[in-house]
Parts: structure tokens; C-alpha cells; sequence
């Protein structure tokens, strides 16, 4: 049975979270601004690593949150485009603090309005692209694809585009797919299990728990074809529906 928690209990340690957070992400945007301008954009790779790997790891923390992560089968280390299932707003701290290598992530035009999203995004060359203006992003991700081959990085995109849909898993949208194809990179899919009981889609309360990472062995996407490329997406939403069954039915047993 899960623990159950008083209403003033867990105000309480939202006004804890959210200002010990806010007060983390000011103070890490001078960080890693300095870093970055210091070393001329060299350490810029490093920084969304490893300095992103600390900031996600102790926000969760801050939470009384501790992230599991298991991989199935053996690690990819090449250039990728990585996906997860996104339902919570604890999804983004999860994700950086996987510290994924040499990774830029693609994220909503919107996040900018936020000053801390602006000024970390554009100084770790994140990419923001307008999902409204279809042709405006394809230009965006063309215009990115150059230096993500020169760089061998890769890629994280949420599919579903959004934490609010219906259902454990929302519709995926084309774009990580197609950037794969057009990359001629593989797919590495990741199942967060746990952040939906934890922290809900419409509300910042969040309750002190586990969550599990469960990374997946990649998706050959070389035979993939624009043509068939609804299906191939189909395909893969059908293994998240899957997973979604097996690992939050695992995770209630495990509460």
C-alpha cells in the first residue's frame, strides 16, 4: 500500500522544493554560464553531462526522490536519439539526471518564456522548435542536423510532445522518428515507471518516493522508409503500452 501523507505535510515540502529549486537553478545558471564562456563553449558537452547530472540528481533529492535505473540488455554509447514517455513534471530533472552523453534536447519554443529555460537553453546550444509552425521547425532541425553530425551528438526527444494526454500513454507525434531517419541514427527507448503516482500531470505536489528508468537496447531505424514510417511509429508506441503495463503494474506491487 502506498504511504499516504497529510495535505499540509506535503504543502510543506512543496514550498521546501520549490524554493530550494528556484534557488538552484539561479545559482546554476551562473554556473554554468561561467563554465561554458570560460572554456569558449569547449566545456559545453561536459557541463550538460555531468553539472546536468548533479542539478536533475538533486532536485530529486530535495524531493525525496530516488531514481532507479536499469538496463536492459547491454549500453548503447553511439550517437542516438533517445525517447521516454513524459507524464510528470518531475520528467525533466529525471532526464538530466541520467546525464546522457553528448546529448541536446529538443524541447517546445514555449520553455523560453522562462528566463533560467532561455538563458541555459541557448547557452547549451539546446534546440527549441515552434510545433504550431511545422515548416519553421523542420528548417530549425535541418539547420541543426550539420552540427549534430560534426559533433556526434545526440538526440532526446518525449514523442507525446506533452505530459498532458489521456491515458498512461498519449499519441506519438512523427518528429523523433524522423529525425532518426533523417540522422541514420538508432532509437534508444526509456520507460520512466513511478513519476505519474508521485507527482500528477496538473499538479507541482510531489510525493517522496522511487522512480525506475528501465533504458532499452536500441531500434535499428536503417531499413526505416518515410513511406512506412507510421507504422514503424505504431510499432514502437505498441512496446510503451506494453511497458507501461508491466512496469506500473511492478510498481504498485513494489509500494
Amino acid at each position: 500500500m502506498a504511504k499516504q501523507y497529510s495535505k499540509s505535510y506535503l504543502y510543506l515540502r512543496l514550498f521546501i522544493n520549490v524554493t530550494a529549486t528556484f534557488t538552484l537553478l539561479i545559482l546554476s545558471t551562473f554556473i554554468v554560464s561561467g563554465m561554458i564562456l570560460g572554456t569558449l563553449g569547449l566545456a559545453r558537452n561536459w557541463v550538460i553531462q555531468n553539472y546536468g547530472r548533479f542539478l536533475g540528481r538533486t532536485v530529486l533529492r530535495i524531493a525525496g526522490i530516488h531514481m532507479n535505473i536499469v538496463q536492459i540488455g547491454e549500453s548503447f554509447d553511439g550517437p542516438a536519439v533517445y525517447i521516454s514517455n513524459h507524464s510528470s513534471t518531475i520528467d525533466l530533472f529525471i532526464i538530466l539526471g541520467l546525464g546522457l552523453p553528448r546529448v541536446r534536447f529538443v524541447a517546445k519554443y514555449e520553455l523560453q518564456y522562462n528566463p533560467f529555460f532561455f538563458i541555459m537553453g541557448r547557452i547549451t546550444d539546446q534546440i527549441f522548435i515552434k510545433r504550431q509552425d511545422s515548416e519553421k521547425a523542420v528548417t530549425i532541425l535541418r539547420r541543426a542536423y550539420e552540427k549534430i553530425h560534426r559533433h556526434k551528438l545526440s538526440l532526446y526527444v518525449a514523442p507525446e510532445g506533452t505530459r498532458k494526454h489521456p491515458g498512461t500513454i498519449g499519441p506519438f507525434k512523427k518528429g523523433a522518428f524522423r529525425m532518426a531517419i533523417d540522422l541514420g541514427y538508432p532509437i534508444v527507448p526509456m520507460y520512466f515507471s513511478g513519476t505519474r503516482e508521485l507527482c500528477p500531470v496538473d499538479s507541482l505536489l510531489v510525493r517522496p518516493g522511487e522512480v525506475t528508468v528501465y533504458i532499452h537496447p536500441p531500434i535499428d531505424t536503417s531499413h526505416w522508409r518515410l513511406e512506412t514510417l507510421d507504422e514503424h511509429i505504431e510499432d514502437v508506441r505498441n512496446m510503451y503500452l506494453k511497458w507501461a503495463g508491466e512496469y506500473e503494474q511492478a510498481t504498485a506491487q513494489a509500494i
